[in-house]
């Protein structure tokens, strides 16, 4: 869950002021300081802390605040606004070039998951129709050119290498002119990391810059390092004037010091958050959403997106023809079933959902094994049995629960819960088609 510990707190502080009728500026000043504990617990930058502690509390002791029905609304909409505004207001798209390639210099230190986030990024632009190149030119890390390659053919998108014996400056000039001769709109150069900033790194990546000219330069930070991460990025912003940031490992960051604190620290813009190991894991991001989030408001728009994307519209018509005419069948459950994992971890979709907080979250034991399970054993059926499950008798179940690694009772179990699902589909049919016919009889109602 992103920031679990922080919105956790924060939800416990704000809620606090949320039943008084009144608010006194004590109660204000009792709220603040628990949630100024809350944000340097979760490693936001002091400097960032006070200044947005004073900018809550100045508005919070207001007329607007004191004088309203709802105080303790207004107060979590002012910390919910001032929260978005720290993360930087609103989405910062890339900004492509007029005079395409658009070329992005990828850079940071070694572990914050630079090769990854590269083909991650060449996979986002691709499903907007870009046409993008990796190019590999970090030629010191063991293996570096080839995770690219193996990267580059799991999202489909050419790389671009000359080997690890050649100057890093020449193979991004070589890139992008390799992009141009075949159409390439998009070239992305994965740059070498360290273990820590040195004036090396940071000559070869000015000179890669000075060289191609790149439209932007992203930043790629480990979130997991709180401010250590803020740290490099300010480092970083100096030496090569960064367009933007890259948070990977955002699912996992408990604490969320480096979003909050980054944009505020450099004045640069977080473009995009990795939230999980897929490649299809990488999210534009927004500061308005994640805000939302942190305080137990859900993340509605986001979820609509995730949808959008991951549901057919047209399998969904189909669908709903096939349940019309009861021929709803297994085969139609487990595409169901694939559609929904790609939304992505349960516990992280239903996070979005509004009024689920972080405690409720922990409270719901959301087992995506029993997915797996469901998912085994239908694969393990045949298709007729898929078909027409009135057939699967006693010996096609015993062998239904062998195939699957399941038992016997589970089979019987998803077996009678697809049996009440059909029942049920029949009903609202039926009365659907009952509320149409009373119409045409002139129902002043339909």
């Amino acid at each position: 869950m992103v920031f679990e510990s922080l919105s956790e707190k924060l939800q416990n502080a704000l809620g606090k002021l949320k039943g008084k009728g009144k608010l006194t500026e004590k109660d204000v000043d009792i709220a603040m300081r628990e949630v100024k504990l809350a944000l340097l617990e979760a490693d936001v930058n002091f400097k960032v802390v006070k200044k947005f502690i004073n900018d809550v509390k100045e508005r919070a002791v207001g007329l607007e605040v004191m004088e309203s029905l709802t105080p303790g609304q207004q107060v979590i909409k002012i910390v919910n606004e001032e929260l978005t505004k720290l993360m930087g207001e609103s989405e910062s798209k890339i900004e492509f070039s007029s005079n395409p390639p658009t070329i992005i210099l990828m850079c940071g230190l070694q572990g914050a998951g630079k090769t990854t986030t590269a083909g991650k990024l060449a996979l986002l632009l691709k499903k907007q129709n870009k046409r993008p190149l990796l190019v590999a030119c970090d030629v010191y890390r063991p293996a570096a050119i080839k995770q690219l390659e193996v990267v580059g053919d799991r999202v489909s998108v050419p790389v671009f290498t000359m080997g690890d014996k050649n100057d890093p400056v020449d193979i991004a000039k070589a890139g992008v002119e390799h992009g141009k001769k075949n159409g390439n709109d998009i070239i992305i150069i994965d740059t070498a990391g360290r273990l820590h900033i040195d004036e090396n790194l940071m000559e070869e990546l000015q000179n890669i810059k000075g060289e191609v000219n790149p439209k932007e330069i992203l930043l790629v930070v480990d979130s997991m390092t709180g401010q250590d991460a803020v740290t490099v990025a300010e480092t970083f912003n100096e030496k090569l004037d960064i367009t933007g940031v890259v948070l990977t490992k955002l699912d996992g960051d408990a604490r969320g010091g480096a979003a909050l604190s980054i944009r505020a620290v450099t004045g640069k813009p977080i473009k995009f958050a990795g939230m999980g190991e897929k490649m299809e894991q990488l999210e534009p991001f927004h500061p308005d959403r994640m805000a939302s989030r942190i305080l137990g408001m859900g993340d509605v728009l986001s979820l609509i997106e995730k949808a959008q994307e991951s549901f057919d519209a047209k399998k969904a018509q189909e669908l709903e023809k096939r349940i019309r005419n009861q021929q709803f069948t297994f085969d139609d459950f487990l595409d169901q079933l694939d559609q929904m994992k790609n939304l992505g971890p349960l516990d992280e979709v239903i996070g979005m959902i509004p009024g689920v907080n972080n405690k409720k979250l922990k409270d719901l034991n959301v087992d995506e094994k029993e997915l797996d399970r469901i998912q085994a054993i239908i694969q393990s059926m045949t298709p007729k049995e898929r078909e027409d499950p009135s057939i699967i008798d006693s010996s096609r179940r015993k062998r239904i629960a062998n195939g699957s690694g399941t038992s016997v009772q589970e089979v019987n179990k998803l077996l009678k819960q697809f049996k009440e699902t059909k029942k049920m589909m029949k009903k609202f049919t039926d009365m659907e088609k009952t509320i149409k016919k009373k119409g045409k009889f002139g129902f002043p109602f339909f």
